[in-house]
């Protein structure tokens, strides 16, 4: 979700070690069409905010680790109409994508692990992670599937409404009831934004956003 720019639960199981062969991380609630709904709090030093977002995935190939899909903030002081984004994910498997990020900012290993440590289902592999990035675990299994968010464009609104999408989002998403917990990275936005989603009853049936063209 585009923010304002500003001046300055434990896992069941614990991952083995990879021993070479590494399979694509599987959840029946991480597919096309899932709708997920929730907040973001957007508090800065001069006041407590919120803003109320839905989420849905456009695309997904686990084989390669990458997902896409929209995010809507319905209520933006600044916008008159929701602000819809469409993103682009990567997914941490241990194969095509690290802990590690590399990019957009984020080139500095120790920006990564303050990030993933506000996971505590990080807690785990926190040790592995900071000898190679998570390259040798094996995350097949593991209940939760990390990966980080890139919004690429807007959907509904020019790049002049006053948000910016220069930052992306570390999120985690538990495998067992879908639920989705995020945290913003922008150096130039107010620290630690968390988003918070569950997954909709309406699941991939019966629930839709307002209508935008993809481009």
């Amino acid at each position: 979700m585009p923010v304002r720019v500003v001046n300055s639960a434990t896992p069941s199981q614990v991952p083995g070690e990879n021993s070479g062969h590494t399979s694509r991380p599987s959840c029946s609630l991480l597919s096309v069409g899932q709708a997920f709904s929730g907040t973001q709090n957007v508090s800065s030093q001069q006041k407590d905010e919120a803003w109320r977002v839905n989420v849905r995935i456009q695309g997904c190939d686990l084989d390669h680790g990458y997902l896409c899909g929209t995010m809507e903030a319905l209520n933006v002081p600044l916008a008159d109409t929701p602000v819809v984004t469409f993103w682009e994910g990567e997914i941490v498997d241990a194969k095509n994508y690290t802990f590690f990020t590399g990019k957009w900012e984020a080139t500095r290993p120790e920006d990564d692990i303050r990030h993933w440590t506000k996971f505590p289902s990080f807690s785990p592999l926190m040790s592995q992670v900071e000898v190679d990035g998570g390259k040798s675990l094996d995350l097949s299994n593991y209940p939760y599937i990390f990966m980080r968010w890139k919004e690429q464009y807007f959907v509904n609104v020019g790049t002049d409404c006053g948000l910016t999408i220069a930052g992306f989002y570390y999120v985690c998403f538990s495998c067992s009831d879908g639920s989705i917990n995020g945290f913003y990275y922008d150096p130039n936005s107010s620290p630690f934004q968390k988003l918070e989603l569950k997954v909709t009853n309406e699941g991939r049936s019966g629930f839709s956003f307002s209508s935008y063209e993809l481009q």
